[in-house]
């Protein structure tokens, strides 16, 4: 008789215990351990998510393997609505009921769950729709270039880092100049942007004068233009993601293509950090509970010396653990999410700048901590399940290979202590002692 095939071209892991670790399954244990915590409206978004993409993956055999491509997904992605849900989109027609912060948080975890390389990718689309979002002033343009982005017509990608700027985002050295007509010519580069090179628009920001955040700038730029050119930065961590290191040479910007001319650009930057860092703590926390999923079934079905390997005080202790850890921080990353969209209905869709100033310490609280438990979670579930942990069998081996940059993604680890070491003075100051 012909021995099953497997999704995988060696088979490392008994076929029984394979079979239960699948995408259906894992959201079970998510949803199992989310459902004293999430409200119905979210839980019922979560699964309508997770309900695509099991089919999603069904249909079209996806394997997740390190060889297979997936750009070719959003625009599947996009039609239903799971490419973001930050803002409810109306100005393009797309009149999402359930949309918010939390929201965003389910739809992390459906996708993380689905493929956590492709999840991290969508990110970066992301960063670039916000900043149109929030400063397409209704021009046509700007909102057509919207809607592909939400739609999945195209990715998109956020140029902030240069190769001698890395975490220091305002004292940026690529240059623009601004002509009599309001158009730009932009000099310099970039680089580590996320879905640059399969882009065909992103968000950048460059400065009229070298070292000087306040003469900063924000531009939509169409990478089809003249003076753009684009290499792929191989990061072997995160093999399936396009990563761009981007030269403008004489890139001309036109008029409607300026989101925020010079002086605005730094405070445009600011205005993003808050749901920049927290998108990365909502990805971060998403592979956690992925890799506790993975290692739970497998420490439940997993027999050592006649018995499940859960029951061995080194493998249930460490991996109880960790999971209460994680539980703790899903309430405190849910709880922040809830009033941030509070606060956004509060006030008419934008915080006042008092409440997103102050914000931005708790954002890097949770980007901080959220990646750095990742980093733990992700490696710890990996060595539980000894080698099927680090076999291409399971998304296992992606998940610890992201969760190795993402302290750096976003703004350093030391970064986040930084600008924390900076609001505790504040508050410090603020106390009046």
């Amino acid at each position: 008789m012909e021995e099953k095939k497997t999704k995988y071209m060696d088979r490392a892991i008994n076929e029984e215990i394979l079979e239960k670790m699948s995408l259906k399954n894992r959201y079970a244990f998510l949803n199992t351990n989310l459902m004293t915590v999430l409200e119905q409206n979210q839980m019922n978004f979560l699964k309508s998510a997770q309900k695509f993409c099991v089919r999603y993956e069904k249909k079209n055999e996806i394997t997740h393997a390190p060889n297979e491509e997936f750009y070719h997904w959003i625009p599947d992605f996009g039609k239903e609505g799971l490419i973001s849900r930050a803002h409810p989109y109306s100005e393009i027609d797309m009149n999402f009921e359930d949309y918010g912060l939390t929201i965003e948080l389910m739809r992390c975890l459906a996708l993380s769950f689905f493929d956590p390389q492709f999840s991290m990718a969508g990110g970066a689309t992301i960063l670039a729709i916000n900043p149109v979002y929030f400063h397409h002033e209704g021009i046509p343009l700007r909102l057509e270039i919207l809607k592909k982005f939400v739609t999945g017509v195209t990715p998109g990608a956020i140029l902030i880092t240069e190769p001698e700027r890395g975490s220091d985002a305002v004292h940026q050295l690529t240059l623009c100049k601004e002509n009599d007509d309001g158009s730009f010519i932009i000099n310099g580069e970039k680089i580590y942007n996320t879905n640059a090179p399969k882009s065909d628009y992103v968000v950048m920001y460059a400065t009229g004068e070298q070292n000087n955040g306040n003469t900063m700038a924000q531009f939509l730029v169409d990478t089809s233009w003249d003076g753009w050119s684009c290499d792929r930065v191989l990061i072997p961590w995160v093999p399936k993601v396009w990563i761009g290191h981007e030269h403008f040479n004489n890139m001309h910007v036109p008029k409607d293509y300026v989101l925020g001319g010079i002086g605005k650009g730094r405070e445009h930057l600011f205005e993003g950090l808050v749901p920049e860092r927290i998108g990365i703590a909502l990805d971060a926390t998403s592979q956690c509970w992925n890799a506790l999923a993975f290692a739970s079934i497998y420490a439940n079905n997993r027999k050592q010396f006649d018995q499940e390997i859960l029951k061995f005080q080194g493998v249930g202790f460490l991996l109880t653990d960790l999971w209460a850890q994680l539980m703790n921080v899903t309430q405190g990353l849910l709880r922040f999410t809830e009033k941030y969209d509070a606060a956004i209905e509060k006030f008419g869709g934008e915080l006042p700048k008092n409440m997103s100033q102050a914000m931005v310490a708790a954002a890097s609280q949770l980007k901080y901590h959220t990646c750095a438990l990742s980093k733990d979670i992700c490696y710890e579930a990996a060595n539980l399940m000894g080698g099927a942990g680090l076999c291409d069998n399971t998304l296992m081996h992606d998940l610890l290979n992201i969760s190795r940059i993402q302290e750096i993604v976003g703004g350093s680890r030391q970064i986040q202590l930084y600008i924390l070491s900076m609001a505790m003075r504040q508050l410090y100051k603020m106390t009046g002692i």
